[in-house]
């Protein structure tokens, strides 16, 4: 591994557990998305589902995220080289695409401008999950600049989701992953509301706690962005950050499987690390654009080592 050498081996470690992470939850939902798993289901990576993907075989949630992570190679958040990509992943004619992504993307727009313009344009429901599934890989990027971190999570967000629930979502997801990467800890979610403008924490707080003390029953719309981060936040928090434990609550609440999971991986997987992941998932991995985990790996040592990060949070 070549990550940047001022992080410490444990911040190493929790990068590389950023995208692997993704991956692995969106992989292990996969086969189970729209389904609502019984309690004495096993749950592992055995392909299948709406989409008959393969085992261990990703979905758009992991696509977009690497399209995100592309664009971030360059010292900065290169909103035309991830919009660009994003065109790339849609003309590939991916089996699985949400509704307002596809919505957005079938503008075939050209540049970040046209196509959060197009977004922008979009009526109806607005707030869906699919820009908080990519965020991910953004606090790899600016792992020394809290509000470049902040400022390209939205700005990410708003090319396909026009819409402030799922921008703030982002943000406060990707600060959170990004705290977790530097320090272990997952209080970089509820840090972020307490800086933010007193809107954002006034909605989001109650609904964090709602999660923590909550069941699925009381977020079941998981494809709306608000209850799609509260199922992941209340799956992390119930398996008190176990990274497999998380991932397979996620997939027992149901519905969405593959993008709470997703969404969950990123953030415990940066709390907890790639070594936290079982070596038999990772070894499955795969996925648009012909890539494995070996490609997320070194796809996360270049965003780390070009945005040259410092080790303090």
């Amino acid at each position: 591994m070549l990550i940047e050498q001022r992080l410490t081996e444990a911040q190493k470690d929790r990068a590389l557990g950023v995208l692997v992470g993704t991956a692995t939850g969106d992989a292990l939902g996969a086969g189970y998305e729209f389904t609502y798993p019984t309690a004495d289901m096993p749950i592992f990576m055995k392909g299948g589902g709406t989409f008959d993907w393969a085992p261990g075989e990703w979905t758009d949630d992991t696509s977009m995220a690497l399209c995100v992570a592309e664009g971030l190679m360059y010292g900065h958040a290169d909103l035309d080289a991830i919009a660009a990509g994003f065109m790339r992943w849609y003309r590939s004619n991916p089996p699985d695409i949400g509704t307002q992504t596809r919505g957005v993307l079938s503008a075939r727009t050209v540049g970040a401008a046209q196509m959060a313009d197009a977004a922008a344009k979009l009526s109806g429901r607005t707030g869906g999950n699919g820009s908080l599934m990519r965020t991910a890989p953004v606090a790899l990027a600016f792992l020394d600049d809290l509000d470049g971190c902040i400022d390209a999570a939205g700005a990410i967000s708003d090319l396909t989701h026009c819409d402030v629930r799922a921008r703030e979502a982002c943000r406060m997801w990707s600060v959170g992953i990004r705290h977790a990467v530097l320090t272990g800890s997952l209080d970089g979610v509820r840090l972020f509301l307490d800086a933010a403008p007193a809107s954002a924490r006034d909605y989001w707080s109650p609904l964090l706690d709602t999660a923590e003390t909550g069941s699925p029953a009381d977020f079941p719309n998981n494809g709306w962005v608000v209850h799609a981060l509260q199922t992941a936040w209340w799956a992390i928090t119930a398996a008190d950050a176990d990274l497999s434990h998380a991932l397979e609550l996620c997939v027992r609440a149901g519905n969405d499987t593959d993008t709470t999971a997703a969404i969950a991986g990123g953030l415990v997987g940066a709390r907890s690390g790639i070594s936290a992941i079982p070596a038999d998932r990772v070894d499955l991995l795969h996925g648009y654009p012909g890539s494995t985990a070996a490609e997320l790996c070194a796809l996360t040592d270049k965003i780390v080592t070009v945005n040259s990060p410092e080790v303090s949070p």
